[in-house]
């Protein structure tokens, strides 16, 4: 897998940590999209994109409802981020327990791009219709905002995100995002957290 180097933790709860994620080529192309969506009125509030309104006060993108059928390769990221699902990624998953056994089988997925600016956060949650998650974390350097961190209250548990590093996890484990603080720094600037979600899992055919 080029330079990525995968943490593998079956407690808390089973998941694996990717870190350098995307090579420098990849990394371009991502930013290339999410500069172009850090302007006004194209990151959306969760009430216009479906998500959790009392939970969140971030922006964010559902990417499949932007770029459908063959429009979806005019997206940086939904080609990129392909490598999500890449045999030598999936099988690291899928090896750690016996509920992630199914996701080398995976069938369908679905993209979200998220930004978190100054006092932006995410409370606790679960993705439970959802089988598995997969986090990837952008922002740039130097760091100018805390916080931001996956947090896992249940289990008493932290993610800081580092710069292109990617989480893999099933979608039944609660988990929230810390508020972001930033100081002397415009929202359009870009200078928060960004992050890509694949929303995926296995999906029988219907006969």
């Amino acid at each position: 897998m080029e330079n990525i180097e995968a943490e593998v933790f079956y407690e808390p709860f089973p998941h694996v940590i990717f870190h350098n994620f995307y090579n420098r080529d990849e990394l371009d192309l991502i930013w290339e999209e999410l500069d172009f969506y850090t302007k006004p009125e194209k990151f959306l509030e969760a009430k216009d994109f479906g998500g959790v309104v009392d939970k969140t006060n971030s922006h964010a993108l559902v990417l499949d409802d932007i770029f459908t059928g063959k429009h979806r390769k005019l997206s940086n990221i939904l080609t990129v981020n392909r490598k999500v699902f890449d045999s030598s990624v999936l099988d690291v998953f899928s090896e750690i327990h016996d509920c992630c056994s199914i996701a080398k089988d995976s069938n369908w997925d679905c993209t979200k791009v998220r930004y978190y600016h100054n006092g932006e956060y995410y409370e606790p949650h679960t993705d439970k219709s959802m089988q598995f998650l997969a986090f990837s974390y952008f922002y740039r350097e130097p760091k100018v905002f805390s916080g931001g961190e996956l947090i896992f209250p249940k289990y008493n548990y932290s993610f800081n995100c580092p710069n292109n590093s990617l989480i893999m996890m099933p979608g039944w484990v609660e988990h929230g995002v810390s508020k972001v603080s930033i100081e002397d720094s415009d929202y359009f600037e870009g200078h928060g957290r960004y992050s890509i979600t694949s929303f995926f899992g296995s999906k029988s055919s219907s006969t």
